[in-house]
């Protein structure tokens, strides 16, 4: 079975391969809303809304930004996020409730990813926020779906059926998983959230981070592990503040 299962997912990273200028068309158009002041706004349902909400959560802690510059809208609300609420699926008006009192705006992007491409919360939503004006990108696992057909921008992650017929949380969602994170991350880089490639405005939030935080300073300036600990604790745990005393200006983003 574990064979079985290897070999299915095996198609995932062809399929994010085959969809990497559309990827990273997604990446720019989610760092220029970043960069202009916008937000990068996830709509799922069950195993897709999860994972966007996995995505958005992970992004204040990883590059310091603050918790609503990445957000998700999943169908169900936070009840959601412990069990599935099947049902909220087929809800067309709530993720459009969702939108607009959030203010959606033409600052904003909205990505709406569903594997079977159909879901109507998710495709309502898109479509709606296209109609206002909102750059667009539906992700789905279904050539041809009416996710693909109303946003703006459509990726497919042709994943193929599952293993276990129906469960979208296996290569579809490892494929969404894998598109989400590529989308966030080079979008950071695009902004200056990293240099070289380390995360210069992590969260120092417990002793692992100011580990990390210290190794980091170690590994672009001169400053030894004692002196990078003791220029952190000084600056509020400030990677950047600490890079900016010890480096040439230059050197940062």
């Amino acid at each position: 079975m574990i064979r079985l299962m290897n070999e299915e997912e095996s198609v995932v990273l062809r399929c994010l391969t085959a969809a990497e200028e559309s990827l990273a068309i997604t990446a720019q158009k989610a760092a220029d809303a970043f960069q202009n002041g916008g937000r990068v706004i996830y709509i799922g349902a069950g195993t897709s809304g999860r994972i966007a909400l996995s995505d958005a959560a992970e992004m204040p802690p990883t590059f310091g930004i603050e918790p609503d510059r990445f957000v998700a809208i999943i169908a169900g609300g936070t009840a959601s996020r412990d069990k599935a609420v099947e049902d909220a699926e087929d809800d067309i008006y709530a993720s459009i409730t969702a939108l607009n009192e959030m203010g959606v705006s033409r600052r904003d992007i909205v990505i709406g990813i569903a594997a079977s491409g159909t879901t109507p919360f998710v495709v309502s939503a898109v479509h709606h926020a296209r109609q206002k004006g909102v750059w667009t990108c539906g992700i789905a696992n279904n050539r041809g779906s009416d996710l693909l057909e109303v946003a703006e921008h459509p990726i497919l992650l042709e994943t193929g059926p599952e293993v276990l017929t129906g469960s979208t949380r296996m290569k579809a969602g490892t494929a969404q998983k894998l598109a989400l994170n590529r989308i966030s991350t080079a979008a950071m880089v695009l902004s200056g959230k990293v240099v070289e490639n380390l995360m210069v405005d992590v969260k120092a939030k417990n002793q692992k981070l100011k580990d990390r935080c210290a190794r980091i300073v170690c590994d672009l300036t001169p400053a030894t592990r004692d002196e990078a600990w003791q220029l952190l604790e000084e600056n509020d745990w400030s990677i950047r503040k600490v890079i900016e005393m010890t480096r040439e200006p230059a050197m940062l983003p």
